[in-house]
């Protein structure tokens, strides 16, 4: 992995967040702490960026190329869209990471250190704070509502394919060999 160091907050940089798809509607200055909070990470194929069961505080919005998901070795997704928000299910919820996330082909994410707001103090930083956090967790609602709805659709279309009975083309293929089947029966 190349990590660059914390970003500056400077109009470049917000019209940069801006470009993404769930930030386009926040103001400036909540970009701006966003920023500050922010590195870039740029991985090789098959680099491992999120750890099943870690407890790191990373937010990943990638930038480009596309990350495989995996849970307990077998995949179950990938995401190739500018802009997408992964590894926030761990932030939401405060425990370990559900899943690991690995690049596929060169990736790039904009990385979100989520713990440094824990590190600000006065009463001006604390509602600094709590601003960040609204932004954050109105930034995961919306991808986590979008998620849910998809994960119901599969849901929905998987049921289907149980009811229905399988054709018997898929019956001939499945049976065994004639010889089989009269050992078998002995």
């Amino acid at each position: 992995m190349i990590e660059s160091k914390y970003l500056k907050e400077n109009i470049e940089n917000i019209q940069r967040l801006m470009s993404i798809q769930a930030l386009k509607h926040f103001e400036t200055r909540n970009l701006g702490k966003l920023l500050r909070l922010s590195k870039i990470r740029q991985y090789e194929d098959g680099e491992q960026i999120i750890q099943e069961g870690d407890m790191d505080p990373w937010l990943y919005f990638l930038l480009s190329g596309k990350i495989r998901i995996t849970k307990a070795g077998e995949d179950i997704g990938s995401i190739n869209r500018k802009g997408e928000i992964f590894g926030e299910m761990r932030i939401v919820d405060d425990q370990s990471r559900s899943a690991s996330v690995y690049a596929v082909g060169e990736t790039v994410c904009l990385a979100v250190d989520t713990s440094a707001g824990n590190r600000l103090t006065s009463s001006e930083e604390k509602d600094e704070r709590l601003d960040f956090l609204l932004l954050l967790y109105r930034i995961f609602a919306e991808y986590m509502t979008a998620r849910l709805r998809l994960t119901n659709e599969e849901l929905v279309r998987a049921k289907r394919d149980a009811k229905t009975p399988p054709s018997t083309e898929t019956l001939a293929k499945s049976k065994p060999p004639a010889h089989k089947r009269h050992i078998e029966t002995f």
